[in-house]
């Protein structure tokens, strides 16, 4: 049975038509190399979809896109730094596209202002397999000596014969 690992993926651009199609190609070669297939059409259609609207609506194009994979749920998300658009106005017709298209999707404001909008892909029941903790690698610093012989010393006698250092403490 295939092991999956937990992934982490980050990527900062600023949106333009051209870079739409680059950031789509960049997500699909990740899913790819984390055996994740079947998520490649779904993930990089509703970023394009977003992308495409923060880049018609946004005055502010700078944009983070972040792929978390936990063995189950592909969660993307996309944040934006424009302080005046409202998803629930310019991006509507994109949320609902989103919403059908996705297991679970979301809107949240940050500290700063932005917001970021993230939808999730669940792993169908082949693709579903459970996390595998990753093992410490050891340095030469941590490694432990071989445990040695050690002398054990016998304090007791044969059964019936009293001990020589009981005696002498009497």
């Amino acid at each position: 049975m295939k092991t999956a690992v937990p992934c982490y993926y980050h990527l900062d651009v600023e949106v333009s038509p051209e870079q739409v199609g680059q950031v789509r190609r960049v997500l699909a070669a990740c899913l790819r190399f984390w055996d994740l297939e079947d998520l490649v059409e779904p993930v990089c259609d509703g970023t394009e979809m977003l992308l495409n609207a923060i880049d018609e609506h946004a005055t502010d194009k700078n944009t983070s896109i972040e792929m978390w994979w936990n063995g189950q749920h592909l969660i993307t998300a996309i944040g934006e730094n424009d302080h005046a658009l409202r998803p629930d106005q310019e991006l509507r017709g994109c949320l609902a596209r989103i919403a059908a298209m996705s297991d679970g999707w979301g809107c949240c404001a940050t500290g700063t202002g932005s917001k970021i909008i993230w939808f999730s892909q669940r792993a169908r029941a082949g693709q579903r397999v459970p996390l595998v903790p990753l093992a410490p690698a050891p340095t030469l610093r941590d490694g432990l000596d071989i445990p040695r012989e050690s002398v054990l010393f016998v304090l007791a006698s044969r059964a019936g014969t009293p001990e020589p250092v009981l005696e002498g403490a009497r």
